[in-house]
């Protein structure tokens, strides 16, 4: 079993948790791995620390500022904004000699990776993005889309839910779950492991701020996300990695690989939104032999 260390690099006053799994056999590179939300936590990705026993690769994960056990006080809503966490993103890697990586983005965190490249991509070697959008707009209507598959009494609770911002009821609660089932995770919530529990569990305040209440409408800091201009100066050698039933539907990674140089894509069969819960030796083998040829 590869070794497990925890760190602690200081940022902004506060202290942002890191896992650092395994270390690299000779000719691999670190492969730096970022949650989404903005507010979950490094938990539902856990998975990937498999590469370390399996490839001889070392995995390093890191609990984003305000997330998990990077947790901090409450922060007026001006404290959280995309600049925060490029900026911690840097910080993390001077912090830990992380020179010379790789790197992994699922959802917000291939968000926030392409934001990263975009703007300083010294020392990363390749980048996988992990079922993100480059516009959220093209992420909503397709949520909304999804959900028109789903019953009618389902549709009608969700709508009645975003209507009067009550997300307990039991209707609503059926209904996310099963949309959940069939677009996010790929299990019941009954069925969910615990690391993905925990990373539920450990959401941060920074989502509502960020994103808002719910999958389908965003209220919050990211409801103007739109970087299809900017993504096409990303140089570095990108794969887009998602699923057929994921709520980032195929719609939605096309638009970004058909912006991105020269960017892949892998798209798994049967696999939603967090793809290694379900399928995790396809997205790990997907991953290992795509960075493995930037070594």
């Amino acid at each position: 079993m590869a070794k497990i260390r925890e760190e602690y690099v200081d940022f902004k006053g506060f202290k942002t948790y890191c896992k650092i799994v395994g270390e690299n056999d000779p000719g691999k590179k670190t492969l730096l791995v970022l949650h989404g939300g903005p507010g979950d936590c490094h938990n539902y990705l856990l998975t990937y620390a498999d590469l370390a026993d399996k490839y001889g690769r070392q995995v390093v994960f890191y609990d984003q500022i305000g997330c998990g056990k990077s947790m901090i006080p409450h922060q007026d809503d001006d404290f959280y904004n995309y600049d925060l966490w490029v900026d911690e993103f840097y910080a993390v890697r001077e912090a830990l000699g992380l020179d010379d990586i790789h790197l992994f983005g699922n959802s917000w965190g291939g968000m926030l990776g392409m934001l990263c490249m975009m703007k300083d991509d010294t020392g990363v070697n390749s980048f996988v993005i992990n079922s993100s959008p480059v516009r959220i707009a093209t992420w909503l209507s397709e949520a909304n889309r999804l959900i028109k598959y789903m019953p009618e009494e389902m549709q009608q609770a969700i709508a009645e839910a975003e209507r009067t911002g009550d997300y307990e009821t039991p209707a609503a609660k059926a209904a996310y779950d099963e949309y959940y089932k069939r677009h996010v995770v790929g299990l019941y919530e009954k069925d969910y492991p615990d690391f993905i529990q925990a990373s539920f569990d450990g959401v941060g305040e920074c989502y509502m701020i960020m994103q808002g209440a719910s999958e389908f409408v965003v209220t919050g800091k990211m409801k103007d996300w739109d970087i299809r201009e900017e993504v096409k100066n990303i140089k570095v050698p990108c794969m887009a990695l998602s699923g057929t039933d994921d709520e980032g539907t195929p719609l939605v990674i096309k638009e970004g690989v058909d912006l991105i140089p020269n960017c892949e894509w892998t798209l798994i069969q049967g696999a939603p939104h967090i793809a290694n819960v379900t399928h995790p030796e396809e997205c790990l083998t997907a991953v290992e032999n795509f960075i493995s040829r930037f070594e």
